[in-house]
């Protein structure tokens, strides 16, 4: 029998009541995170003018959020964990408020660096909102409630853009962080008035050197994904980080081996279901942003290159929101297919769905409706394995450490994104055409980058058939002295 945590139920076996309104504060909190990510995405062209400061300076407004997220999101999982999750999920909320406050008040480049910053810090929200679920709910709504606090990521993210681009085309900028401060605090309200702490905790003594060590490892590795195109590939700068990236995270395994209470537990995450899901959310990572990166740049290219559609930054918004409603759609059918075939079954459905978005989207991209239809595919099949992913973490990892898995495998998407940028940019800055006086990116070089999106896709395909099967994809290790246990129902194990 497949061994997991007991979740409340009532008398009858139904549901708490509280537990719809739980997964939705929880979901709305998710959305709220991701809608901060796009939020600027409409003023990047114009922060140069706005903030009175460069281009290559102002590009930081973004690289901050991504640095400041991709350590906070396994540390601010790890003190989840230990000190309880819905505590370091208030602690989020309040920095991405704190965030939107200090980016509303600036009209400079240091305190809207700072201000991103602050609300990059707040990334944890979503694999907090995740574990909190796997601990207070009843374990027939955890499939479904894990898939659609994944989700909210894409809502957040599509919704966010046309959303963003209204207010800073009718409005004066700095609405755009009111706003987000104002969702943030009705998100911590929620939080606090409708989700229990949840008194699953590891304790123990939180491993500062290992933060640290993650931290310099990851910021020299992203730094030098995200700015090696502006500072040049083969330059000293971008060739020091990522050595210097290579040394400490290595340094920084042996140190996590040999401690007793590690800031990432490297054995659990050696594991083969949790390895193999992470690599799988790297490349889906990756896969998902492509298509983010190709889309906006066709819809706004101009006609005359006989590619390009001529489209505002809110038509682009508009294109893209259907996605973000589709993965919410499909959380009840990733749930569904999860109970019935397990999440490995689930996760390489969604890999296929997403290569065959990217394989026809290669041939349709003349039309705005052509898009549409693309990127609802692809997001589909997002929708489909993001909702995989935590029950695969979960059914893997001891309770006490779900905050900290689940947080690893959000900073696993995040890297594959980086790539993702990366990538891109070079594929589009090698594959022009001469427009007038300015060279823009080819058709055939948009081509090459779906391309490579259709291989990340399959690459995910790939990883997750080396999952261990059905009955071995739920099983989950229950905390030492935790409550009864029962039967996992996250994957559709049976004993």
């Amino acid at each position: 029998m497949s061994d997991a945590l007991a979740r409340p139920t009532d008398a009858e076996g139904s549901a708490p009541p509280r537990s719809t309104a739980v997964v939705a504060v929880l979901a709305f909190a998710g959305i709220v995170v991701s809608l901060m990510q796009t939020l600027v995405i409409p003023i990047v062209p114009e922060l140069p003018k706005l903030l009175d400061a460069s281009a290559s300076n102002t590009a930081w407004a973004v690289t901050a959020t991504l640095l400041a997220a991709a350590v906070a999101t396994p540390v601010v999982g790890r003190l989840g964990d230990m000190f309880g999750k819905r505590r370091m999920l208030l602690v989020s909320i309040v920095l991405l408020i704190s965030g939107s406050v200090v980016c509303a008040l600036s009209d400079s480049l240091i305190p809207m660096i700072a201000g991103r910053a602050l609300q990059g810090l707040a990334a944890a929200v979503v694999p907090l909102g995740i574990s909190i679920m796997r601990d207070v709910l009843p374990s027939e709504r955890l499939a479904g409630s894990t898939a659609l606090m994944s989700a909210s990521l894409g809502v957040g993210g599509a919704l966010g853009l046309p959303s963003a681009a209204f207010i800073a085309d009718n409005f004066d900028w700095h609405i755009l962080f009111w706003t987000s401060a104002a969702l943030g605090a009705v998100a911590l309200v929620l939080v606090l008035v409708l989700v229990p702490e949840s008194k699953v905790r590891t304790g123990g003594r939180f491993d500062l050197l290992g933060s640290v060590g993650m931290a310099v490892g990851l910021v020299s590795l992203l730094l030098a994904v995200s700015k090696g195109a502006d500072w040049g590939w083969g330059s000293a700068t971008t060739l020091g980080l990522l050595a210097v990236a290579v040394v400490v995270l290595s340094a920084w395994g042996v140190y996590e081996l040999r401690i007793a209470k590690p800031l990432v537990d490297l054995r659990t995450t050696a594991r083969r279901q949790v390895l193999f899901t992470n690599l799988a959310s790297v490349a889906f990572g990756f896969s998902m942003f492509a298509m983010s990166l190709v889309l906006p740049q066709l819809l706004q290219l101009p006609e005359q290159t006989g590619y390009g559609l001529g489209k505002s930054m809110m038509t682009v918004g508009l294109v893209l929101a259907p996605q973000g409603l589709v993965m919410m759609a499909m959380a009840p059918l990733s749930a569904a297919i999860t109970r019935a075939k397990g999440p490995k079954a689930t996760l390489m459905l969604g890999a296929v769905i997403v290569a065959a978005g990217y394989g026809l989207n290669i041939v349709l991209m003349s039309e705005v409706w052509h898009l549409v239809l693309v990127s609802c595919i692809i997001g589909g099949g997002v929708g489909f394995a993001y909702g995989a992913m935590p029950a695969l973490i979960m059914g893997a990892v001891p309770a006490s450490e779900t905050a900290a898995a689940n947080s690893l495998n959000t900073l696993m998407r995040s890297i594959g994104t980086s790539f993702a940028s990366a990538i891109a940019g070079v594929v589009l800055a090698q594959m022009t055409t001469d427009f007038g006086t300015t060279a823009l990116p080819s058709e055939n070089g948009f081509k090459v980058v779906m391309a490579i999106g259709a291989g990340a896709a399959l690459l995910a395909l790939a990883l997750a058939a080396f999952l261990p099967g059905r009955r071995a994809a739920g099983s989950a290790t229950p905390v030492a002295g935790g409550p009864a246990e029962r039967p996992a129902e996250v994957s559709g194990a049976k004993s």
